[in-house]
């Protein structure tokens, strides 16, 4: 009789010699396919929550984006022929700017360090809000070098806003902190907000409360009276912008007393057409104080301070530029440093070595 084959060698321990209820070593080795659809399991399951991990991160990122691009905080280089200026008035006063070289001088020299700010307009063009001399700067840059560079101008963009009135404010609030802006440009920019029957705000002392809504009340009420002063003498007067704050305020508060002294004002205004900025002020200083127009080249009993004469310039230094301005008497030294935070002894020092080269 044949001896039957085996189909599987298959070594079998001996049941004597298993423990109750343990299960041997080699039963519990999984085979190579086993193994293999176990790593891959492992795998899938790893690179699943590898997976999630990155999606939640670029969500967060993505919300982040939005959030920072409504707030204008994400800035981005816009064209300078994509940036218009067709949605608000502006209190620029005419004419050339003096102090734009300067502005280009730094640009060229180290950088715009502060973007413009636009609002992104549906028609893929920008509304600037803040930033006009910056652009003008850029524009002349662009014009006299032909440089890529100032061809796009750093800007934080933010989405239009639906409400006219906050997009004023935003411009208003950056000029007010501006040195050079007169009393009677503010008051322009109130007189030709309260004329635009968009903006709802026919009295321009209401348009005066809305624009200039972060400034003090004393600084609004000046505004108020040179709004007041400008609609009074808007056709006679030729250089507004350089009228000082004491005198446009008092003689407003004269013609609020006499109501003739605006004709007589008029009068002798319109003597003298053609006249420079000093020659206007010296007039309505005569009238603010009292004394009518003066005639021409005679001091009033409180003349004004003369000019005196003023040179500016600028030093590069290894890390940025130092501005300087020298006038009779005075010099005047302007950097990002702290020199108070200097020793004196070595301030000293460096005094004593400058007035030694301008001696020697």
């Amino acid at each position: 009789m044949s001896k039957k084959r085996r189909m599987f060698d298959i070594d079998l321990p001996e049941m004597g010699d298993m423990e109750v209820g343990k299960v041997p070593d080699r039963a519990l080795r999984r085979g190579p396919m086993a193994s293999a659809i176990n790593e891959n399991a492992h795998s899938l399951r790893d690179r699943k929550a590898a997976e999630d991990t990155i999606r939640e991160e670029n969500d967060r990122l993505a919300t982040e984006f939005v959030r920072l691009k409504r707030e204008g905080l994400i800035t981005d280089r816009v064209p300078l022929d994509d940036v218009v200026t067709d949605r608000l008035l502006r209190d620029r006063k005419p004419g050339a700017d003096e102090e734009l070289e300067e502005l280009k001088t730094s640009i060229r020299e180290i950088g715009l360090s502060n973007p413009i700010r636009v609002e992104a307009r549906d028609d893929g063009k920008y509304e600037l809000i803040q930033g006009m001399r910056r652009l003008m700067a850029f524009k002349a840059l662009h014009e006299e070098t032909g440089d890529a560079a100032f061809a796009t101008i750093p800007a934080g963009i933010v989405p239009t806003e639906a409400q006219l009135q906050t997009s004023y404010r935003r411009m208003v609030d950056e000029n007010l902190i501006r040195k050079d802006i007169s009393f009677a440009e503010m008051a322009t920019l109130a007189g030709r907000y309260a004329d635009d029957p968009a903006n709802n705000c026919p009295d321009v002392a209401d348009a005066v409360s809305v624009l200039f809504k972060s400034a003090t009340y004393t600084k609004r009420s000046y505004i108020r009276a040179f709004a007041e002063l400008l609609m009074r003498l808007d056709k006679v007067l030729e250089h507004p912008q350089d009228i000082p704050r004491n005198v446009g305020v008092e003689l407003k508060r004269r013609m609020d007393r006499d109501e003739a002294l605006v004709s007589r004002v008029m009068v002798a205004l319109q003597a003298e057409p053609g006249r420079d900025a000093a020659r206007e002020v010296e007039i309505l200083r005569g009238f603010a104080e009292g004394q009518g127009a003066l005639p021409t080249g005679k001091a009033s009993e409180k003349p004004a301070r003369p000019r005196q004469a003023k040179t500016t310039f600028q030093v590069p230094l290894r890390k940025g530029v130092a501005k300087c301005s020298a006038s009779q008497g005075r010099l005047e030294l302007r950097d990002e440093r702290d020199f108070s935070a200097i020793d004196r002894r070595k301030l000293e020092q460096a005094i004593a070595a400058f007035y030694a080269a301008l001696d020697g």
